[in-house]
């Protein structure tokens, strides 16, 4: 269906899944601890490719589009994190995964940490990736109701401008702007950008939930992956060692050279990291 997946000769799907139809990717034939994948802000289950490449000789991986994003339905509501949090936990029950770990950037990360502490027995153990857990007096936590308007009004008008370009166009853009990505990574986030759904902004939360409330309320190993704040990351050092006291069972490790795309900045240490949280528990 998409070229970087027919490349690969991983097979796809659909679930039903919270009342709509998402779409996955996979690997493996089932016989391998199972690794649910979710994916940042605007981009989509295969731009998980290369570290999942890295990782499914030792997982039956599912990369999963998110809700108005890449293959999956696009309602035009329902898109807070819990919401996706319901989703891919349903993904999970739909699927018959026993216990799988889950794994998340960004937005995905925000996804994966609150299905983990909304349903502690569904998973066995967690990774998030610079998830948007957001320092108090942060833009986004901040900004008053006519601002989120604002906001998310020039988000839509980016989506419906980069839907209209061409792959090439926006290929030639991301080398531009994330100049140290790998050229395995440009595809499938072209592709993301042209799959995208403006209703994605179309009910976001006024404010997240806070991460305190995630953070005491995952009961699964968890690894945080942390970056450079002043290279664009999100989750500071400060929310990082407290999220260690507010919970023991998170580990913290940092990539002082990357910003908030860390596994696109730092892929073998990042992938070095992963694989040994995710084998070691």
């Amino acid at each position: 269906m998409t070229a970087v997946g027919e490349k690969k000769g991983w097979p796809e799907g659909y679930v039903e899944a919270n009342g709509i139809r998402l779409h996955y990717w996979r690997t493996g034939d089932g016989s391998k601890p199972a690794l649910v994948m979710c994916h940042g802000f605007s981009d989509n289950g295969l731009c998980w490719r290369p570290v999942a490449q890295m990782l499914e000789d030792a997982f039956d991986i599912y990369m999963v589009d998110a809700r108005g994003h890449g293959l999956s339905d696009a309602p035009e509501t329902g898109y807070t994190a819990q919401d996706r949090a319901d989703d891919v936990a349903c993904f999970v029950k739909a699927m018959g995964l026993q216990m799988p770990a889950i794994m998340g950037h960004s937005m995905g990360g925000s996804t994966a940490g609150a299905a983990a502490a909304t349903y502690p027995d569904l998973f066995s153990k967690v990774v998030l990736e610079d998830p948007a857990w957001f320092a108090e007096g942060t833009r986004r936590q901040a900004m008053n109701e006519e601002e989120r308007a604002a906001f998310n009004k020039e988000r839509r008008e980016r989506i419906i401008e980069q839907k209209k370009m061409t792959k090439e166009a926006l290929i030639a853009m991301c080398r531009e702007q994330s100049p140290a990505w790998a050229e395995a990574e440009l595809d499938a986030w072209a592709e993301s950008k042209q799959q995208l759904s403006p209703n994605v902004v179309g009910s976001w939360e006024n404010k997240p939930r806070p991460w305190q409330e995630i953070a005491t309320s995952i009961k699964a190993p968890t690894l945080l992956v942390t970056a450079n704040t002043e290279k664009g990351a999100i989750v500071t050092p400060e929310i990082a060692a407290a999220a260690k006291v507010i919970n023991p069972k998170i580990e913290v490790v940092l990539f002082s050279e990357a910003g908030h795309n860390i596994r696109r900045e730092a892929f073998d240490g990042y992938v070095d990291a992963v694989r040994a949280f995710l084998l070691a528990h």
